[in-house]
């Protein structure tokens, strides 16, 4: 529960220095006025792995959260839990008050059926390490085709709104091109871009730079950057330190499936307090 108490403090701190409230991401302040995302004894294992030890973590709406770690962590299989992609084996999340993936009655947990799993991972926006874009679309037909299969949009509206969206992300004039006329940072930014077309209240990045060629980065970093000035909700993992210090208003530090650490990002990251961290920190620094 200390990364509960610690991930509000900071936040209170940031909300002093920031003019996020001012932010015009739709939904981003969410409707519950509670935390955007709240993780309560989250567990999760495959078999006899047990990958997730009780999590609890709170981010509040409008919050850059930075999570940092070593492979295997369970960072990835967090965020996936977040939206459901992965089911919980105890514990509860719930994204803007309401619980992704369950309902509850009487105290118990019971799980969703697909459709009602897809209406409320609506409200969620996930880009991947990999791009995931249809080969066989454009970039702006992958950007509407999100809002016209799942929310029944017309094309029209669909379509003006995947044009601005490649125009915000720096990529207008390749709204034509097919993802193999892409490099890998443009293909990330209309993954980005499509995520955005189902206006979420809420967005995840699974390591969106680490399958990028080191000079394609920053341009994804800007585009995220843009997104959490806007007051984006934004659960981020990374090994990009640079980003988590400069964009985080929270950073948690994952191992062996538990947070070991957590604060604001220039605390965790320039004076650490636990030696796993420490450890960790001296060799991505």
């Amino acid at each position: 529960m200390t990364s509960k108490k610690t991930t509000k403090s900071t936040k209170t701190t940031k909300k002093t220095t920031s003019d996020k409230s001012a932010g015009t991401t739709a939904g981003a302040a969410g409707t519950s006025g509670g935390p955007m995302v709240l993780a309560e004894g989250v567990h999760k294992s495959y078999g006899a792995a047990h990958i997730l030890k009780g999590i609890d973590l709170e981010v509040a709406p409008r919050e850059v959260f930075c999570l940092i770690g070593p492979s295997g962590s369970g960072k990835s299989t967090f965020l996936r839990c977040i939206n459901h992609l992965e089911k919980v084996n105890a514990g509860r999340l719930s994204v803007d008050g309401e619980l992704v993936g369950y309902r509850e009655h009487h105290g118990k947990l019971y799980e969703l059926r697909d459709r009602e799993v897809a209406a409320r991972r609506r409200d969620i926006g996930m880009v991947f390490q990999r791009f995931n874009l249809f080969p066989h679309m454009t970039a702006i037909e992958n950007v509407m085709e999100a809002p016209v299969q799942v929310k029944g949009e017309a094309k029209a509206t669909a379509r003006q709104r995947a044009a601005r969206l490649l125009d915000r992300v720096g990529l207008a004039d390749k709204a034509g091109n097919y993802p193999s006329q892409l490099s890998g940072g443009q293909q990330q930014r209309v993954a980005i871009a499509r995520a955005l077309a189902m206006e979420p209240k809420l967005m995840l990045f699974d390591e969106p730079t680490s399958a990028l060629d080191p000079e394609l980065v920053g341009d994804v970093l800007d585009v995220m950057k843009d997104l959490a000035a806007d007051g984006m909700t934004m659960i981020v993992v990374t090994h990009e330190m640079g980003f988590a210090r400069e964009v985080g208003d929270s950073l948690v530090f994952m191992d062996d499936g538990v947070v070991v650490e957590s604060g604001h990002p220039r605390e965790v990251l320039t004076n650490p307090r636990h030696e796993r961290t420490k450890s960790f920190l001296s060799k991505v620094l």
